[in-house]
């Protein structure tokens, strides 16, 4: 499976008003992508909408992004729009796949960018910590990029609370279960944004 991720970035104080409208439009507009997620972001870069959708046809996916931008209205959004950012996202070799459910709705994106040979490392790392991590809590996903920017990748990691995020992440620290050895060696570029579900997202 590729994942669409699109960066919806629209006007100062409209999140409440693209919501609906970007709703109405994943309704009636046919894909072959299934929606996965659609967050709105909390902290970090203001005024933000992320959709994440799945296709099992990487032409599917080509094609409908093609015919988005020739279509002009970009997500039934009009004016609203600032700026669109979609690149396509490999989920790592053993993550599960992106599933709805209630498991925020504080949810933590972390962003890299990797040295030109990081990322075969960075896979090798995670996988063999991550089961000490996912006894802390729970991870949605984590991918790396095949177009944009790259090598990049991304992890979500959901929360009941702010406080909970700041407890998990210290007791992962404190027992040595996280962060991947030798990871930070690997990386160029760092980020981290707090993301909240839409009405209408599967995963929330």
């Amino acid at each position: 499976m590729q994942y669409d991720l699109a960066r919806i970035t629209v006007r100062p104080a409209a999140t409440a008003s693209a919501l609906p409208r970007l709703g109405a439009w994943l309704e009636k507009t046919p894909s072959k992508g299934r929606l996965l997620a659609c967050w709105t972001s909390e902290i970090g870069a203001l005024n933000d909408i992320l959709l994440l959708r799945g296709y099992d046809d990487a032409d599917a996916l080509a094609a409908e992004r093609d015919a988005l931008v020739r279509g002009g209205d970009l997500y039934g959004l009009g004016d609203l729009v600032v700026a669109v950012e979609a690149d396509t996202w490999v989920a790592f070799p053993f993550a599960a796949p992106v599933a709805p459910g209630e498991v925020g709705p504080f949810f933590e994106v972390r962003t890299y960018l990797l040295k030109p040979d990081g990322l075969a490392a960075t896979i090798e790392g995670w996988e063999k910590a991550l089961p000490g991590r996912l006894a802390l809590s729970p991870l949605v996903t984590a991918m790396y990029s095949v177009s944009g920017a790259m090598p990049r990748f991304f992890h979500v990691w959901p929360y009941k609370s702010l406080d909970e995020r700041q407890r998990i992440r210290a007791r992962a620290v404190e027992t040595g279960v996280w962060p991947p050895p030798g990871g930070a060696g690997r990386l160029l570029a760092q980020k981290t944004e707090i993301f909240l579900p839409a009405l209408f997202s599967p995963l929330r």
